[in-house]
């Protein structure tokens, strides 16, 4: 029997999307189409449902830096346009973590102190608010984030005018920040396409005068797609920005995994003949044309389905779902049953598919397979909306319990309160 999807994690609508709503000014459609990957958006706070400080303060960056034990590589210092060796900010942890690149609170004082800049990296896998804002935006977007944060010196700038290889929301938290943007000089850079080396166009272009030149106050947020040039300098006092990475998804995207499968043609895996001149175009010049043929063959006959595998698979380990504390989730599988109130975890990505007489639910990194019988009660605990065991539908009660404890142990569902 051929397998048809019953459920999937992607049926948002335009009404949702809380995250996106917190970093742009106007409808979440407007957005799609006329500034993502297309056009740089700057939102002054007004025009957005809250501030920040919920997200990131300048006291936590002091507890982060003094109190959690951060190691490289969470945290980079730069000056003067150039990133600083690490030994200039950490040292072992003392007696009893004796790890030798452990932040050393004493020296980022004294470093930023003298007009170096402070950068916090993958917030979105150590600090609680962001982890959720994180988990929810990538839900929201459908392309994997990560979070950094820049904390800056008055009148300090911390890097010199580049462009990243990812889009970016950035969300001031303090201070202000007076930021230039340029255009590209080289449109959609992927990954292996950074800014070093257009080095000397990116620094030309950044005499040129700005697209945009405006001053960011807490509250205020910008979003620049890939490839825009931007730089941005402190005014008169400490000044702190969360700047949210993008890893977007591309139709490069898209080539690299039907070159992954291309890689399964005999045709495609042939050797080249012994005592080839791989210098000289006449000698691969037939097998380059052969290359291309059977290419062109293996790429036309590669079902939509192996890419969009292999393509979901980069979506879903990129982006972590909600945390779980691991002692009340396994008291939690040991004791649910009637009563029990359950619910998905939030930012689980996953499909659920019938084949023949099972269901199978795929997750990253794994896949259950699970008696056809409990495909709508499967449906009720996907929708993410909280459920009671002993109300699921079309499932005996003693199964729904052995249905929710195995969802427990395999983290797909969380308890939550009645």
């Amino acid at each position: 029997m051929t397998a048809s999807p019953v459920a999937s994690a992607a049926g948002w609508s335009s009404t949702d999307r809380p995250a996106v709503r917190r970093c742009v000014g106007v409808e979440p459609d407007e957005f799609a189409a006329r500034h993502w990957g297309a056009r740089p958006l700057l939102t002054p706070a007004g025009g957005l449902p809250k501030g920040f400080d919920d997200l990131l303060t300048l006291a936590d960056v002091d507890e982060l830096l003094s109190r959690r034990g951060l190691r490289t590589p969470f945290l980079r210092v730069a000056k003067d346009g150039a990133v600083l060796s690490s030994n200039q900010f950490t040292s072992g942890g003392g007696v009893g973590a004796e790890i030798g690149d452990q932040v050393d609170d004493t020296s980022v004082a004294r470093l930023f102190d003298g007009g170096a800049t402070v950068v916090l990296q993958g917030l979105h896998r150590l600090w609680p608010p962001l982890i959720d804002f994180a988990g929810q935006l990538g839900v929201d977007l459908g392309h994997p984030v990560q979070i950094n944060a820049y904390i800056t010196p008055p009148s300090s700038q911390g890097f010199s005018a580049h462009y990243d290889v990812h889009d970016v929301f950035v969300l001031q938290v303090a201070g202000q920040k007076r930021w230039r943007i340029h255009e590209p000089v080289h449109q959609d850079p992927l990954r292996d396409q950074p800014w070093d080396k257009r080095a000397d166009a990116v620094a030309a272009r950044a005499q040129e005068t700005p697209l945009i030149e405006e001053t960011l106050n807490p509250g205020d947020a910008l979003y620049l797609p890939r490839g825009y040039l931007h730089s941005a300098t402190a005014l008169g006092e400490v000044s702190a920005h969360l700047t949210v990475g993008v890893h977007v998804l591309t139709r490069y995207t898209l080539v690299e995994a039907l070159l992954a499968l291309a890689g399964r043609d005999d045709d495609l895996r042939a050797t080249l003949p012994l005592g080839i001149d791989a210098a000289d175009p006449d000698q691969i010049a037939p097998h380059l044309s052969a290359t291309v043929e059977a290419l062109a063959r293996v790429l036309k006959d590669t079902p939509v389905d192996e890419v969009v595998r292999r393509v979901r698979n980069r979506v879903w380990h990129g982006t972590r779902p909600e945390p779980i504390g691991p002692l009340a989730q396994a008291s939690a599988a040991q004791t649910a049953g009637t009563g029990s109130v359950v619910r998905l975890r939030a930012g689980l990505r996953h499909r659920l598919r019938e084949d023949g007489d099972k269901v199978v639910l795929e997750i990253p990194g794994d896949t259950l397979s699970l008696p056809a019988s409990t495909v709508a009660a499967m449906r009720a605990l996907l929708t993410g909306e909280p459920r009671v065991v002993g109300e699921l539908p079309d499932l005996p009660v003693a199964d729904q319990t052995v249905l929710v404890r195995r969802l427990l142990r395999e983290g797909i569902l969380v308890p939550c309160d009645h």
